[in-house]
């Protein structure tokens, strides 16, 4: 988080977020001027698939539509095709057997596709059933969690490729990976490879993992995990760029012999992956600096490879060589990964909201952390850390999950922001949305200093939110609701209705106004997605144990 600044002498907080991740509750019913507020996400994942092959029915399928064709590479199709071949045609040397994996770049193909080819001509005359592409985000914070989404296929110039939805599902039993539509949404990482492995493969299913900013355990974790789900009928693909170079990336640690100095610094890098070496890998970076935006992917990557793996060096260049100058520069690296999977055990499933319980003591304790880090920031106008509040972080305080923090003064609501989507641990969700919520909920003044002793601080702690097929399986008092249609979206905490009571249909009637569409737009057309809550608060919790 940053300070922006003020605003008549009281701070204005922005949170170093995609605005889609924030998003205001309403616990009254909304006036007309206070309609179509905070947006939440504009995530269109519609439908969850549950069909293991990953074919459904055409009532259920909900198709991604790749946005990267004219810009990254060819719209046409046949075009696009020839573009491949042409870049298959000049890649040349051994064809190694038994290729199980690949790190492939990700810039647009007029700038990295014939290093990629390289890597995909490998697969030519092979076939697998599944292919998974690792790659980062690069828009999205998401701290030690990875996204999988909801949709069933993918589609480019090429066509349709359909999802292994079973696998998928596997994978979101696992607290790590969770489904946060737009993380996908404007992400090319994952995208970009689709086509080169249509082209090369032709049938197989898909299964996009864009993976956020992740320590070392958590990679382990990842990797552990798919270990245990994949197959020796899996291909995985970990998409990343490596040294971004010159002033538009801040990083320039030389200025001379640039070509031969980044290769030098590249090839550091290739030392260590090809050594399987995830704490050299990451140790390099640090003492370097090199900016290698996929690291995460690769770090997954290395982490789930075979014992027996062996790493070869495919192809280099940069983007300095192909376009003729280095005062800029992306680097790229082919590297494919000979072996074979073994059947793996699936990993144990270890800790998530719903498994990894909130004792009475951690909810104190988050409450106070709310309390406290809001104080804090109205004081000395800067974000604090947990250890400028002398509040400890118990492990389910670290689970990853979505929150709100509500405040109430005297009852009435007084702001009331969130993040629905699991992005980040449980703690700093409650300390970024505690500010928000003081200070950045735009129905209301912000919070001044004198006021907080009048104030109450409530928390719901969210289970991941997940599509439902009708507003019919909307359960009134259970289920938080995100109604979506025509590009507008709302959202209501389980408690909203319960404390309004309000029934189903006056429900969705209020959250259509609030999300600025007419009362009655949620009957055709709109899709919904639900979540549960573990709400808590300062003054129930006084009264069942005694005082804050």
């Amino acid at each position: 988080m940053r300070w922006k600044g003020s605003f008549d002498g009281r701070m204005v907080i922005v949170v170093s977020l995609a605005v889609a991740l924030m998003v205001s509750c309403d616990q009254r019913a909304p006036a007309p001027e206070k309609l179509g507020l905070e947006q939440a996400p504009t995530a269109q994942s519609t439908a969850r698939a549950a069909e293991p092959s990953g074919e459904v029915p055409a009532q259920k399928r909900n198709v991604f539509q790749s946005p990267l064709a004219g810009a990254w590479y060819e719209a046409d199709a046949e075009t696009l095709r020839k573009q491949i071949d042409q870049y298959l045609a000049n890649a040349s040397g051994e064809k190694l057997k038994d290729v199980c994996a690949l790190i492939l770049p990700h810039a647009g193909y007029r700038w990295s596709g014939q290093t990629a080819a390289y890597g995909v001509r490998q697969l030519q005359g092979r076939t697998f059933r599944r292919v998974i592409v690792l790659g980062p985000s690069h828009r999205v914070p998401m701290e030690n969690v990875a996204s999988v989404p909801d949709y069933t296929h993918y589609a480019t110039p090429l066509g349709e490729v359909p999802l292994d939805t079973a696998f998928i599902e596997r994978l979101r039993r696992y607290p790590q990976f969770q489904n946060i539509p737009y993380a996908h949404q404007g992400e090319h990482s994952v995208q970009i490879e689709l086509p080169l492995l249509q082209h090369v493969l032709g049938r197989f299913q898909f299964v996009p993992i864009v993976v956020g900013q992740l320590d070392q355990p958590t990679m382990r974790r990842m990797g552990n995990i798919l270990h245990g789900l994949v197959d020796d009928q899996t291909l995985v693909v970990a998409s990343s760029d490596f040294t971004h170079y010159g002033p538009n990336y801040g990083y320039q640690p030389f200025r001379g012999d640039v070509a031969d100095n980044l290769k030098k610094l590249d090839m550091g890098a290739w030392k260590q992956i090809r050594q399987k070496d995830l704490g050299g890998f990451f140790g390099y970076i640090a003492q370097t600096g090199t900016t290698i935006c996929g690291r995460h992917a690769i770090g997954v990557l290395l982490s789930m490879l075979p014992d027996d793996a062996e790493a070869h060096l495919l192809h280099y260049d940069t983007s300095g060589h192909v376009g003729g100058d280095y005062t800029n520069s992306v680097s790229y690296l082919a590297i494919a990964f000979t072996g074979r999977w073994p059947k793996g055990e699936p990993a144990e499933l270890g800790s998530g909201l719903g498994r990894r319980a909130l004792s009475t003591e951690d909810k104190q304790k988050l409450l106070k952390l709310a309390r406290l880090t809001l104080s804090y920031a109205l004081e000395h106008s800067k974000v604090p850390l947990p250890s400028d509040l002398d509040v400890e972080i118990t492990g389910p305080m670290k689970q990853i999950a979505g929150a709100f923090v509500t405040l109430k003064k005297h009852g009435e609501l007084r702001g009331c922001i969130g993040e629905i989507f699991p992005i980040r641990p449980l703690y700093k969700a409650v300390m970024a949305q505690a500010i928000n919520a003081g200070l950045a909920d735009r129905r209301f003044p912000p919070v001044r200093a004198s006021e907080l002793d009048e104030i109450e601080f409530e928390i719901s702690v969210l289970t991941p939110p997940h599509s439902v097929s009708s507003y019919k399986d909307i359960v009134i008092g259970r289920h938080g609701i995100v109604l979506k249609k025509d590009g507008r979206s709302a959202v209501f905490l389980p408690q909203v209705a319960v404390e309004q009571g309000w029934d189903l249909e006056t429900t969705l009637n209020h959250l259509a106004r609030k999300a600025g569409l007419q009362e009655d737009a949620w009957r055709e057309g709109a899709s919904f997605d639900v979540f549960e809550a573990i709400v808590f608060s300062e003054s129930e919790l006084e009264s069942k144990h005694g005082g804050r």
